[in-house]
């Protein structure tokens, strides 16, 4: 450890996941209540501090992974919050991401373990801090990202109908989505596959189920929603 900077002030970092889910058409968010002070008890995202040997991005895969057991989830940084009595513990600056993780693929037993629980995001309660500030601007960032990129598909099991494709996309933009407009342009996408499976679940008539096929997206990325 060296010893310059003394004369400064040092400051904490942390990061905070922001963990987006899809099911039952609502769209998601995993938070529990917070097991330290200050802030016991308060509703919360997950996060922790940076160690000294991590990267900032580092620390969030660690943390997004010490949660949800999952590798190679789809996040992106949301930014950093900084405001000067944002945490009343100690002067701690927090680094935001946003995860996209199908709600399937997380183990019921961690969230048990982890106290966590998944919340619709219409319905968050006052979180600690600043955390429902972070929440707000994750969601702008991936409505953003949806609309010229197929992230929405990470949110959504292998095989969908378009119904459900439908409902996320609402869920996300907080709007209902013309039908007829949207799936022209989703059948407009060769990227996006009708498979010859049928879900019987959804209707009396029955679904066809859909597949997003990477390879054919790498190949021609003409996406716009």
């Amino acid at each position: 450890m060296t010893t310059f900077y003394k004369e400064f002030q040092k400051v904490f970092v942390s990061v905070d996941c922001i963990i987006f889910g899809f099911e039952a058409n609502k769209l998601k968010i995993l938070i529990g209540k917070r097991q330290m002070d200050p802030g016991r008890g308060e509703w919360s995202l997950y996060g922790g501090f940076v160690r000294n040997d991590e990267s900032i991005d580092d620390a969030a895969d660690r943390t997004l992974f010490n949660l949800t057991g999952l590798r190679n989830v789809y996040m992106r940084q949301v930014g950093a919050f900084g405001k000067i009595d944002r945490d009343p513990g100690e002067r701690v600056i927090s680094i935001a991401y946003y995860a996209l993780i199908n709600v399937k693929d997380y183990d019921e037993k961690l969230r048990v373990q982890h106290g966590v629980e998944w919340v619709n995001i219409e319905d968050l309660p006052q979180m600690y801090s600043d955390h429902n500030e972070m929440v707000s601007q994750a969601r702008k960032q991936m409505s953003r990202k949806m609309k010229t990129e197929p992230v929405g598909f990470e949110l959504l099991p292998d095989l969908f109908t378009l119904t459900q494709l439908q409902r996320l996309y609402e869920a996300v933009y907080g709007e209902e989505i013309d039908k007829r407009n949207f799936r022209k342009r989703i059948k407009d996408m060769e990227f996006i596959e009708q498979t010859e499976l049928i879900d019987k679940k959804s209707s009396k008539r029955g679904a066809h189920l859909y597949r997003f096929n990477k390879k054919a997206y790498k190949e021609d990325p003409n996406f716009k929603l």
